[in-house]
């Protein structure tokens, strides 16, 4: 059974760092892609950044670049998304997803979700 499990989110305040996890199961992270998402209140879903697990090519939305660095610990089977100099518009629910290709922070083909991770960023 296919799954993903994100952690790691809580309150913190402008320019403060959160580093989120999504655990998968159920299949090997060196074949798919692995995508962070993320979704305000509102607003449309939007990809953050993106893995390629087999090589570990790194994609990022330009608002993020800079601030945000996805790795992957393969034996772990995870993903994570280190997120510093956190800014207000950060504030949404995050997701990671399995897909089978990165393009600008987004993965493509995504087939499997995990629950989210609420970040909020406030003073």
């Amino acid at each position: 059974q296919v799954q993903l499990v994100e952690s790691g989110g809580g309150l913190v305040q402008p320019g403060g760092s959160l580093k989120l996890s999504c655990v998968a199961s159920g299949f090997t992270l060196d074949y798919y892609a692995i995508g962070w998402f993320r979704q305000a209140p509102g607003k449309e879903r939007e990809g953050v950044s993106c893995i390629v697990s087999s090589d570990g090519t790194t994609y990022y939305k330009d608002s993020v670049k800079g601030r945000f660095t996805i790795s992957r610990d393969n034996a772990k089977n995870t993903v994570y998304l280190q997120m510093n100099s956190l800014k207000p518009e950060d504030t949404a629910v995050y997701y990671c997803a399995r897909g089978y290709w990165c393009d600008s922070g987004y993965v493509h083909r995504a087939d499997s979700w995990g629950q989210g991770t609420q970040v909020t960023v406030s003073s």
